[in-house]
């Protein structure tokens, strides 16, 4: 049985960082420090820091039909069509470069991989808006998946989710655009717009006999990252919405707030989580974890040393702990990660539908100052040394949620996880 303790002094911010062990009857086990932050400066990587790249041309490499194909535009090529109402660009530099970033975004395409791309200004400045968790747009995630543009997850509350878009829909249109060999940054850019304008997108999805469309109204979106809910049964519910820069502090927060309540019973949803920096499935893998243990490897097929990422060993947590993580197709990348550790170890009993099955390393390279490379580099594996299947991680217990179970507002993988928890 758990014991209250309320005199206890709870491990979260002690003048000097140091272990800290509580005894009997509660579900801490040791703590690191909680004070400080553990969130990497910069840009960190995704679900990967710098690399040492060379300037120059590469050996045994004929740039001369490049070259001359510049020249053939520069000597001969006149718009097709120019409305009146729009210049006629008389910057030769601005051109310039207009044609190098597209140099770079037609040589990231040739790798035919759907998550390399280049990210040219107006781009990089809305990734790095993306990935502080506050931005304009739809509010989701997609990604392209056996060659079609796919949504990975809508985010909770964001027009995308209120609108009816779901993870796992393919988009065959945006407006009256074709998807049809449309990269993600050709996608992003159709589906961004003002706040208060309407994006259409013409959907397949698995069940439905043909295609449908939904209209989302654009605004700014501001993610949730996480939340909290204290169940009046003794479950405590923390729901990660998305790994960005400030989700470690926001996590940290969240088991704070389990450990007070008194609970013992915990369900971490990374549905709909489409993943993030690495460095925070790592951190927060390694508050459930002892040190060393290994929470994933990077992969580089041989081309680099692999990289492992092993727990801090905050591991506050003993053996009382009962948990559930909840997953699903919209389940992506760090969230793989962290759900995998977590099962891999025997700490989280997984509930729900199989996730994404995003295997691979993207590493973000600064090409200029205001440019970058999004460039897959490895691919993952678990803490058991197997690839993170393209299927996606399977739970221990698969239970689905129907279209009628939403527009009833059921949920029936809480109410398994729920289940499951009473039971132990």
């Amino acid at each position: 049985m758990f014991e209250e303790k309320k005199s206890i002094a709870l491990p979260f911010a002690p003048r000097h960082p140091r272990r800290v062990t509580i005894v009997l009857g509660g579900i801490l086990l040791a703590a690191l420090a909680f004070a400080g932050g553990f969130v990497v400066g910069g840009q960190g990587r995704l679900a990967s820091g710098g690399v040492s790249v060379s300037a120059g041309p590469p050996p045994n490499v004929d740039f001369s039909p490049v070259w001359k194909a510049w020249g053939v535009i520069n000597d001969k090529f006149v718009p097709a069509a120019v409305a009146t109402s729009t210049p006629v660009a008389t910057s030769t530099e601005a051109e310039n470069q207009k044609r190098v970033w597209g140099m770079i975004q037609g040589l990231a395409g040739s790798l035919d991989d759907p998550y390399t791309f280049f990210l040219p200004p107006s781009e990089s400045q809305q990734f790095n808006d993306d990935m502080s968790g506050s931005f304009e747009g739809v509010g989701m995630e997609i990604a392209v998946k056996d060659k079609v543009l796919t949504v990975v997850s809508p985010l909770k509350g964001t027009p995308a989710d209120k609108a009816g878009l779901k993870s796992g829909d393919r988009i065959a249109k945006i407006d009256d655009a074709s998807t049809e060999g449309m990269d993600v940054g050709a996608a992003v850019r159709k589906i961004r717009g003002p706040k208060g304008t309407t994006v259409t997108f013409t959907i397949y999805r698995d069940g439905s006999s043909g295609p449908r469309e939904i209209k989302v109204v654009r605004d700014v979106i501001n993610v949730p990252i996480v939340t909290t809910t204290k169940r009046p049964d003794g479950i405590f519910v923390i729901e990660l919405a998305t790994f960005t820069a400030n989700s470690s502090d926001l996590f940290r927060n969240a088991l704070r707030e389990f450990v007070q309540s008194g609970d013992t019973k915990l369900i971490l949803d990374l549905r709909g989580n489409p993943g993030g920096y690495l460095e925070a499935s790592v951190e927060m893998a390694s508050w459930f974890l002892p040190s060393g243990k290994i929470v994933v490897t990077e992969d580089y097929a041989g081309h680099a040393r692999n990289i492992i990422h092993r727990s801090l060993g905050f591991n506050i947590f003993n053996k009382n702990l009962k948990m559930v993580v909840l997953v699903d197709r919209g389940s992506a990348s760090a969230s793989e990660i962290l759900a995998d550790a977590l099962h891999y170890y025997g700490i989280a009993t997984l509930v729900g539908t199989n996730t994404f099955g995003k295997g691979s390393v993207q590493e973000l390279v600064d090409i200029t100052p205001d440019t970058a490379l999004k460039i897959t580099v490895a691919r993952w594996l678990g803490p058991d040394g197997i690839h993170i299947p393209h299927d996606g991680i399977t739970p221990d217990v698969k239970v689905d949620i129907s279209d009628d179970d939403a527009k009833a507002g059921k949920d029936p993988q809480l109410d398994k996880a729920v289940e499951i928890l009473k039971g132990k």
